[in-house]
């Protein structure tokens, strides 16, 4: 019996930097690591092609060092440094479990990763090398939300998956409002008029105006990559 095609030909996956913390309270879990790579590998088998872009918030975030007297800018650049440092450890589990990788980093640091050039990352991709883009846009007041954002309409990916720790979008925080309900179904308008905060207005709006549909799911049930992936009804889809 033949496996289910997938659903997307070419895919941006956005992962936070808390999802490499495991059970730590700070840095990287090699573990964790090891575990997302595995995934990862299996959904690669499927033929796909496959975009990542991660977070630093296990490491540092620009908005909370500005709000403790860093220069917002500063640190700004300080979290984009730390988006690297989690592209790399990615990067090292999967070439460990056979997944050819490249990073590509908006701030040149040639002796660790590539510079960010468009037609290489997308020539990366028809090789079937996964291409895990680090240091944000390379610009402070940006998000790595809208680095995703951005990065798969550059690439022409046929979905934005947006891996979190829960599983969609709700109508208030659920750990906060026990009468927070999820939405399987939502339009982009709605989610930026409703100020919905499981990405920032302007990656919202880069998905609007391009027509890239978001599908936010649970990252931390395993398999759940690959079932949104072959279409599986998962998460809530962010749609025209």
């Amino acid at each position: 019996m033949s496996s289910p095609a997938p659903k997307y030909r070419r895919v941006m996956l956005k992962l936070s930097g808390e999802a490499l913390l495991g059970s730590r309270e700070h840095g990287i879990s090699p573990e964790t690591c090891d575990a997302i790579a595995a995934e990862i590998k299996e959904i690669k088998a499927l033929g796909i092609q496959l975009a990542v872009v991660i977070g630093g918030g296990n490491i540092f975030r620009g908005v909370a060092g500005s709000k403790h007297g860093l220069d917002r800018v500063t640190a700004d650049y300080m979290g984009m440094l730390g988006t690297v440092i989690n592209a790399l450890a990615l990067q090292d589990a999967l070439e460990r479990a056979g997944v050819s990788t490249r990073v590509q980093s908006a701030i040149e640091m040639r002796s660790v990763a590539e510079p960010f050039i468009r037609r290489r990352a997308v020539r990366h991709l028809e090789k079937g090398r996964v291409v895990i883009f680090g240091a944000g846009t390379g610009n402070p007041f940006f998000s790595t939300d809208t680095t995703a954002a951005l990065r798969a309409n550059e690439m022409g990916c046929d979905v934005l998956l947006k891996a979190t720790k829960v599983d969609g979008i709700y109508t208030a925080d659920p750990k906060k409002d026990p009468q927070a309900t999820r939405y399987d179904r939502i339009s982009y308008t709605d989610a930026l008029k409703n100020r919905l905060a499981v990405m920032d207005s302007t990656a919202f709006s880069l998905c609007m105006d391009n027509k890239t549909n978001i599908i936010v799911f649970d990252l931390f049930k395993p398999g759940n990559i690959k079932r949104v992936i072959l279409g599986e009804t998962i998460g809530t889809l962010v749609s025209e």
